[in-house]
């Protein structure tokens, strides 16, 4: 399970239903008074409010795709914008090609700001 903080709690619900869900197989939440949880995948993903949250500069979840080209499209089509990093070698779609030709990458955040990732293994 992976557990996400957020400060704005049906913001944060919205988003990852509605957004992020058809892109990445998210089902409808399980509300319970203490957070939201999602099943995706073979887990789930816990959002959790805390209140004045402050989000860190690291990724707290990511999501293996199959491609990214197509992923990337998929998020922007909803709104999603990819984050690019300055010097850091990402394509005009933003994700980077590693060095050794063996990951595609590509940053974005959630609806509070928290960092997540998206990954194509070649």
């Amino acid at each position: 399970m992976a557990l996400i903080c957020v400060a704005d709690r049906d913001r944060a619900r919205a988003f990852y239903r509605d957004t992020l869900g058809p892109v990445f197989d998210i089902g409808a939440p399980a509300i319970d008074p203490f957070g939201d949880q999602f099943p995706c995948g073979d887990g789930f993903i816990r959002l959790t409010t805390i209140p004045d949250w402050e989000p860190g500069k690291y990724p707290v979840l990511g999501w293996q795709v199959d491609d990214a080209a197509a992923t990337v499209a998929g998020l922007k089509a909803r709104g999603v914008e990819m984050l690019i990093y300055p010097g850091f070698g990402q394509d005009a779609a933003g994700i980077w090609n590693a060095p050794d030709g063996g990951s595609r990458i590509a940053w974005f955040n959630d609806s509070e700001g928290n960092l997540l990732s998206l990954a194509q293994q070649r």
